[in-house]
């Protein structure tokens, strides 16, 4: 019988734990800076990866690797047998400008602690919300500058582009999701204040002529686990009531509240809507969809140097998932310029990232009260912008 040399012993030993992992991937944009800041030169862009398995969170493994942090904080997928994620970065430096960018990075998590980027694509530019289908054969990504969005045909580890739809011109298209039977795409559109329903078939999308209006200004989505409902954050909050005027925009108008909407998928109908607070960045599902994560700015500082730094700051809020409702569960106080939050599949672990901060942080979550566990951040160097697990999106 043949001996397995040391290498491939370590290799086996190491593969059970890496199996059980539930991993996140956290996309790092380098790039933004902002007067005041202590940080006074642009890093590398970055890719890490997180064990947040049971009551622990560790990082495993970061590399270079474009992402930014503007737009939805949905520019990360992972498969869902967390072997790769799917990272976008809109925006790049060019002679020291922010200019769009269409970049799609494959990133291989066979090994989380030594993650890899095997292929990059190109889908349009401005690329921002990223996700993959349920049977994991079909990405797409929605191209906020170009009004695009990019389908993509996954086999193994390898992106081939397999279509491309031209919405017309600014549609500012943010995220795009599929719905649970991976049958329909759900576009969002922010400049146009809706939800744009796209067929999909054989690694092809077409519009299908339906789109709902969900609020003002949408910005990210996700689909229920039930099929029925898309659960939405809305920058301008809710549409006005019959006969109402739209709201006034601009200086010296009060900031508006954020709203989380809930659409009927076959319908159109809004099934519910609840303030959030202003600016709602990120929503996210619970692995078991009983819970919505809400990731709220409100209005927080971008640096420390800024006066309201600390009379103002960021809130978490977690919902209740019902069938047309949404309930707050509990919410916390957080850190600045937060972008993009996940929870572990237990349900007691929420991950937040804090751009300001430049650190992710970590609450837990009973049921009914949302803690924060300080000494558990993680400190990310670039601004953590966006964060997915294989479940969450």
């Amino acid at each position: 019988m043949k001996m397995l040399g040391s290498a491939a012993v370590a290799a086996l030993l190491m593969f059970p734990l890496a199996a059980r992992a539930e991993l996140a991937v956290s996309g790092n944009d380098g790039k933004q800076m902002r007067p005041g800041d202590t940080v006074t030169a642009p890093e590398p862009d970055s890719i890490t990866v997180l064990d947040i398995t049971g009551k622990g969170v560790k990082r495993l493994g970061s590399v270079a690797a474009p992402a930014a942090m503007i737009g939805p904080p949905a520019a990360v997928a992972v498969s869902k047998d967390s072997r790769f994620a799917l990272v976008t970065a809109c925006q790049r430096l060019e002679n020291g400008k922010l200019v769009p960018n269409d970049t799609v990075s494959v990133v291989d998590l066979s090994a989380p602690s030594n993650p890899r980027v095997v292929q990059t694509v190109h889908a349009g530019p401005g690329a921002m919300g990223v996700s993959i289908s349920p049977d994991g054969r079909l990405a797409l990504v929605a191209g906020s500058d170009s009004s695009t969005i990019t389908a993509f045909a996954i086999s193994g580890h390898t992106l081939t582009r397999s279509d491309q739809l031209q919405l017309p011109e600014k549609t500012d298209p943010t995220d795009v999701i599929f719905s649970r039977d991976g049958k329909t795409a759900i576009v969002v559109s922010r400049a146009g204040s809706k939800l744009i329903l796209l067929d999909v078939k054989g690694g092809k999308i077409s519009d299908s002529g339906k789109a709902y209006k969900p609020g003002l200004q949408p910005y990210g989505a996700v689909a229920t686990h039930d099929g029925k409902y898309v659960i939405n954050t809305n920058l301008g909050g809710a549409l006005p009531a019959p006969g109402e005027a739209m709201p006034k925009r601009g200086r010296g108008q009060p900031r508006r509240q954020g709203t989380l909407s809930m659409v009927n998928l076959a319908t159109g109908d809004i099934a519910a809507s609840v303030e959030v607070g202003p600016t709602p960045e990120h929503v996210a599902l619970s692995a078991d969809g009983k819970y919505a994560v809400a990731v709220v700015a409100n209005g927080t500082a971008a640096v420390r140097s800024d006066p309201k730094w600390d009379s103002v700051l960021g809130l978490l809020k977690i919902y209740k998932v019902g069938d047309g409702t949404l309930t707050l569960a509990a919410q916390a106080d957080t850190g600045h310029w937060c972008q993009g939050a996940t929870m572990a599949k237990d349900n007691k672990t929420v991950l937040l990232q804090c751009a300001a901060e430049r650190e992710i942080e970590v609450f837990h979550f009973d049921g009914s009260s949302l803690t924060q566990d300080k000494g558990a951040a993680i400190a990310m160097g670039a601004r953590p912008g966006s964060i997915a697990t294989a479940s969450s999106r």
